[in-house]
């Protein structure tokens, strides 16, 4: 099995941490966030080549997959034009000569991805049934549990199983060949949706089962990123090493070797990275970089990048690597 991964957004919502961080490298619970989704590729443990699509910051993506998962073997093929999600899966054409798995690094999710090996449809779409269905594409199935059709946005309930940008697909011919129709008409809503083409499979004949996830936690803006983080440390990520004193922590927390927390409260819901120091401050809800400084801060909802300084800040901050913000007041 081969398995595509894009990534090439340049992660606008996430501003300014993604002018100097690659989106799916920015971390939840110490942890960046595509490498959730590697992990769940590792344990696949039949996969014959990781294929990213790359494009924004894309050596530092690089750089990154080929220390931390070596295992995998991969390929890297950048994506110029910024013209949807058909179109970066379209760059893979080359590569792919077996079932592919397509995964979007956008979120994390909490399922059981051996059902790939047991699976006889021509694909698998994973969805989570949400309230707030307006929002998002939502899947509507048959009586058998398979996709009949994708819909956007949609303004009465036919469906609240959103897409969550998951897909195992066994009959790669066909959709390259429905990316293909797709990519000869014109886009839908300025671009070229990967949806379509499943629509197109489904539309000569191809069963995609439809299955819905344990969990789904977005990671693709601060306050949804930040509520991920949360979900990550209550699942069991938490952290606190040795010989912090002088402080006092509310659970659950992560925090890295080499932290100082001199005369501080933190947490609950906060990830700290190595090496950095807080003196006097208040800290919840927050994710907070390496080798960062912040002195007399009381924060709460807040994004600190690396190698930041922040003193006598209070309220809700998102400050990028390398800034600094003092207040005299």
């Amino acid at each position: 099995m081969k398995v595509i991964i894009p990534l090439a957004g340049k992660g606008t919502r996430l501003r300014p941490h993604t002018h100097t961080v690659p989106k799916p490298m920015l971390k939840v619970a110490g942890k960046p966030v595509m490498d959730y989704v590697l992990d769940d590729v590792r344990k696949l443990g039949d996969v014959s080549e990781v294929i990213y699509i790359t494009g924004h910051l894309k050596e530092a993506v690089e750089a990154h997959a080929r220390s931390r998962y070596s295992d995998l073997p991969a390929s890297f093929i950048e994506q110029r034009v910024q013209d949807g999600t058909a179109g970066a899966v379209a760059l893979a054409r080359a590569r792919v000569d077996e079932p592919v798995l397509i995964m979007f690094v956008d979120t994390i999710f909490d399922t059981d991805l051996s059902v790939i090996k047991t699976s006889t449809d021509d694909g698998i779409i994973w969805t989570k049934e949400v309230e707030d269905y307006q929002r998002f594409g939502v899947v509507v199935t048959d009586a058998n549990g398979h996709m009949t059709q994708i819909i956007e946005k949609p303004k009465t309930p036919v469906s609240k199983r959103a897409n969550i940008g998951l897909y195992f697909i066994r009959n790669w011919q066909l959709l390259f060949e429905g990316i293909d129709h797709v990519l000869k008409a014109p886009k839908n809503q300025g671009e070229y949706y990967l949806t379509d083409a499943f629509q197109y499979m489904i539309d000569h004949g191809a069963k995609l089962q439809v299955i819905d996830v344990a969990g789904w936690y977005d990671a693709g803006k601060i306050d949804t990123l930040l509520d991920t983080n949360r979900v990550m440390l209550e699942k069991g990520l938490a952290r606190i090493p040795r010989g912090l004193d002088d402080c006092t922590i509310i659970d659950p927390v992560y925090i890295e070797d080499g932290v100082v927390l001199t005369g501080s409260t933190v947490g609950p819901n906060v990830s700290i990275g190595a090496g950095s120091q807080l003196l006097s401050c208040t800290v919840s809800h927050t994710i907070i970089g390496e080798q960062s400084r912040l002195a007399r801060c009381t924060l709460s909802m807040s994004l600190v990048g690396d190698r930041v300084v922040l003193e006598g800040v209070k309220g809700e901050v998102t400050v990028g690597d390398d800034g600094e913000v003092r207040s005299r007041a």
